[in-house]
């Protein structure tokens, strides 16, 4: 009777491993399989990401192009028009913002520009004012608050 006791695979379907290495006895002694010598032969055998047969890798080809500024600071922006949807009784803030659908994305700043015009007296705290949004707002009797922005990497 057929048990998980006396299992074994149907004949021919399991090869011995190969071991390398041990001996002339194995039939893979001293060379190892390996040929005699050359680069196939050294240990860390294989080419690294890029390398293309001892020609000039492409991306050292190629010119360099542009920068990346780490210190760069990225505002989610709002024009003054768009504050027409919400009402002035309510305090401007980034939730509200983000609420009314105003500011999307993860980034955290939001800073309003002078694009439109506005007649509510709005009461704003948000992280930058362009300053002909400031004008617009104070003009109409709008207040402004800044909030202080902790940058989010270590400083050197």
């Amino acid at each position: 009777m057929l048990q998980l006791n006396n299992l074994s695979p149907a004949p021919g379907a399991v090869k011995k491993n190969k071991r390398v290495g041990r001996g002339p006895g194995s039939g893979h002694g001293k060379t190892s399989t390996k040929g005699q010598k050359g680069h196939s032969s050294r240990s860390g055998k294989g080419t690294h990401n890029g390398f293309e047969g001892g020609q000039m890798r492409l991306y050292r080809r190629l010119p360099k192009r542009g920068f990346n500024n780490r210190n760069r600071i990225v505002n989610d922006v709002v024009s003054l028009e768009d504050l027409k949807r919400i009402d002035a009784k309510n305090e401007i803030t980034v939730d509200l913002l983000r609420a009314v659908g105003l500011v999307h994305g993860p980034n955290p700043r939001v800073k309003i520009l002078g694009d439109g015009e506005i007649t509510a007296a709005y009461v704003i705290k948000v992280h930058g004012v362009s300053a002909g949004a400031r004008a617009k707002l104070e003009a109409v009797g709008g207040k402004i608050e800044l909030i202080p922005h902790a940058r989010v990497w270590a400083e050197e």
